[in-house]
């Protein structure tokens, strides 16, 4: 299916995907539309070996998930209040697994990123991350691992990316890899932003670039946090020195930490607001909400017979 290859990310995959659900709405194009708006969740738990579907629940439509011990996950938005945002870009998402059979009932809440439903609820720690995509994958993988519902190992973004940008030095502090025409190797950790930079640079949404702020500005694990440790053990080995200028030196890279810091706390709300620049395309022209799932095509009533009178 077209739609399949087009939103298929170009990241390397240890497994072919798992197929596409088997069912006649594959072929719609309004279904097609539903997929291409899901598939920043669809691929990635694909690319685990995990088979998904595009359904309609309360009030949108939502992403099971189908795991190897019978139980199945659903990604969904808020269903309750209904909200005017179109499908797969929610405000927050929530995942559950769930299983109904006739020996056993389950269903437990994974992450919940959705704001409160009511204003005097507090809101869930992953409420920080609204709508991002990769923490929710990041808390899908781990729980799935603990439990070892994961056909395939596929290796995060972050590990992805440490891996490309990390080179081999030698004594003198140059990678042993010769380097190529056009990239000095011994930079690989500033051209590894430099990519990012490219990345965004390529962006066609505001969301999408939203996520690539996040990637840099998410305060626990985000890349300001992680220059931010790096400079606080660069302080620390300078005060492995018994000289004044280590002391003084390490001084200056602790005050540099705390100012690269400083940056989270400045732009804390950039991502939300990088979002909200995205213009609202027009909603597709879904048909209506199905009766019964899975199928997501609506069935017309059958026509009454006439009565006949004596």
């Amino acid at each position: 299916m077209a739609t399949d290859v087009e939103n298929t990310p170009d990241a390397p995959r240890t497994a072919p995907l798992a197929p596409l659900p088997d069912h006649r709405d594959v072929n719609t194009p309004w279904w097609q539309e539903l997929w291409r708006r899901h598939a920043h969740i669809t691929t990635p738990m694909r690319q685990r070996g995990l088979t998904c579907d595009i359904e309609f629940g309360l009030s949108a439509y939502i992403v099971r998930v189908s795991l190897p011990d019978d139980s199945y996950l659903i990604v969904s938005p808020p269903q309750e209040p209904p909200s005017d945002r179109p499908p797969g870009d929610p405000e927050g998402w929530i995942v559950t697994r769930e299983r109904t059979s006739e020996r056993s009932t389950l269903f437990e809440r994974i992450y919940d990123s959705a704001p409160p439903a009511y204003p005097s609820r507090t809101p869930q720690p992953e409420a920080r991350h609204g709508g991002s995509a990769e923490p929710l994958i990041a808390a899908i993988d781990k729980h799935l691992d603990q439990l070892g519902l994961l056909p395939n190992s596929v290796p995060s973004t972050a590990e992805r990316n440490v891996l490309a940008a990390t080179p081999t030095l030698n004594a003198h502090g140059a990678t042993d890899t010769p380097a190529t025409v056009g990239h000095t190797s011994v930079h690989a950790y500033g051209d590894a932003l430099l990519a990012l930079t490219d990345r965004l640079n390529r962006t066609e949404t505001h969301a999408d670039a939203a996520a690539l702020l996040h990637q840099v500005l998410e305060p626990v694990d985000g890349l300001i946090d992680r220059l931010g440790e790096f400079f606080e053990a660069a302080a620390e080995k300078a005060k492995e020195t018994e000289d004044d200028d280590g002391f003084d030196l390490s001084d200056d890279l602790a005050e540099a930490a705390a100012e690269v810091r400083n940056l989270t706390e400045l732009l804390d709300t950039a991502e939300a607001r990088m979002r909200t620049l995205t213009p609202l395309a027009p909603a597709p022209q879904f048909r209506s909400a199905p009766t019964r799932a899975p199928s997501l095509t609506p069935r017309s009533l059958p026509t009454a017979p006439p009565r006949h009178t004596r």
